[in-house]
């Protein structure tokens, strides 16, 4: 690998100047000295997190002795507890909390649904409510209006809605090579909905989950209502259900679909952030922040969405103390909650950021899951997109060198607001796998691969050992 750094130093004449700044190159030769060291640096980063990372069985706790941690639970409580220790264990310079009000919104019983027939035969679908959904208060019977988009519900005519279900059924786009892009495209059915489909007087909402597998699991996830109206039911489909509810609905539009959740909104719940420090060298007032979001959806164990962020995040700060690397400017891991269901850890870090006057340089997050490494997205202006480039190449011999522009992630949004950070950086791994387990009950620790998790927060860990040396 150390090679390598030749071709890091050509990179670097650009990117190196003062102490960390974007000035003017120095000599050829200094940066070649420059580039060795920070390649050799990075490497010791990448040997402690392939032989003694910690990622992996920090994960295997959070996922198989707490497991799903939907804002509000018991488990999310003990979550916050799992992330004080660890970090505590890591020897920071400092871990703390931040109190937040989150939902606390339950699923209840197991949701119950069937596809009922002419001569009353039914056909039980597989399906889950969508969070901050009502119950249906017992058996909610009744005919289905099938469409693709909002366009198609807003062309029907009242009769043709009212007293229904509205199946939105608009699959995934698999011709696009980016399954994040056809998520993007797919998702304002399960955000809006459930509310679009009250509006016209439907009695609830049924959605194709949000995936490209074709399986019987449903994908849950957030859905919104608007204040002052009625909210109606809503439940995801899985993927193999809509398509029999579509091919049925073709052979008998009159059939009727049954659905029964026991779901409820209850008053908002105390919960945490979790912080953990490493405090800069030369620069402490600089803050670069890297985090997850501690929460996640309850129907499985939350691995890829998010604990793997939460433990790369955390993993992090502790690879560069491991390879005997101080940082320049304070690291900052943060354990966000509520980012499934309201983004309210967020919104506090960002409000209390702001409220003590920090300056953050930068901040980034995880939370594509825990697969290969690919690179980083950065949400910035042009200009700082290109200097974060210049380090692609050190990061290439780790496969993580694709440095693009790109939404960085939800819990680091609301800082850009609160304290105008230079970048938000989002982690990017192979996102191929990923929308297959997001918010379904097949989101298990089995499905997370070692290497894959330690080579991720090994990258995370190098890009901050750069920012925190040469700064933006």
């Amino acid at each position: 690998m150390l090679k390598n750094w030749k071709t890091g130093a050509v990179a670097l004449l650009f990117a190196l100047g003062g102490h960390g700044a974007w000035g003017q190159a120095p000599a050829p030769a200094a940066a070649k000295t420059a580039a060795k060291t920070d390649s050799l640096a990075i490497r010791r980063i990448f040997d402690e997190a392939l032989v003694r990372g910690q990622s992996y069985e920090n994960l295997r706790y959070l996922c198989t002795r707490i497991g799903g941690r939907l804002a509000g639970s018991p488990q999310a409580a003990l979550a916050v507890e799992w992330g004080r220790q660890t970090m505590e264990k890591a020897g920071f310079d400092r871990v703390y909390t931040q109190e937040v009000l989150v939902p606390h919104w339950v699923r209840g019983e197991r949701e119950r649904a069937e596809i009922i027939g002419r001569k009353g035969k039914g056909v039980v679908a597989n399906v889950c409510a969508l969070g901050s959904s009502p119950g249906t208060g017992g058996k909610l019977r009744a005919g289905v209006v099938e469409v693709k988009s909002f366009e198609e519900l807003k062309a029907l005519p009242d009769a043709a809605v009212k007293g229904k279900f509205v199946f939105f059924n608009r699959a995934f786009d698999d011709a696009l090579i980016e399954p994040g892009q056809a998520y993007g495209r797919a998702g304002d059915q399960r955000r809006s909905g459930p509310a679009e489909a009250g509006k016209r007087g439907a009695v609830g909402a049924l959605v194709r989950s949000l995936t490209a597998a074709r399986d019987d699991f449903p994908h849950t996830g957030m859905t919104r209502y608007e204040p002052g109206l009625v909210p109606v039911p809503g439940a995801a489909l899985s993927t193999n259900s809509a398509d029999e509810l579509s091919l049925f609905l073709k052979a008998d539009p009159t059939l009727e679909f049954e659905l029964e959740m026991s779901c409820l909104t209850l008053p908002d719940e105390k919960s945490y952030n979790v912080v953990g420090e490493i405090k800069g060298s030369k620069f402490p007032l600089e803050i670069i922040t890297v985090g997850g979001h501690l929460d996640s959806w309850d129907l499985a164990q939350g691995a890829h969405d998010d604990g793997t962020g939460c433990v790369q995040s955390m993993e992090a700060l502790r690879l560069l103390r491991a390879a005997g690397l101080k940082p320049e400017r304070t690291m900052r891991a943060v354990l966000f909650m509520n980012e499934e269901n309201g983004v309210r850890g967020g919104n506090e870090y960002a409000r209390l950021a702001q409220l003590n006057h920090e300056t953050h340089l930068a901040a980034i997050e995880s939370d594509g899951g825990g697969f290969t490494p690919r690179g980083f997205a950065v949400d910035a202006d042009p200009a700082t997109v290109r200097k974060l480039a210049r380090f692609g190449p050190l990061l290439a011999p780790y496969h993580a060198a694709a440095i693009v522009a790109g939404h960085a992630g939800t819990d680091i949004e609301p800082l850009q607001a609160a304290v105008h950070p230079k970048a938000l950086i989002g982690y990017n791994c192979d996102s191929q796998r990923y929308f297959d387990l997001h918010h379904a009950a097949t989101d298990t620790f089995d499905k997370v691969n070692r290497r894959e998790l330690e080579l991720g927060g090994a990258s995370m860990a190098a890009l901050l050992y750069l920012l925190g040396k040469y700064g933006l």
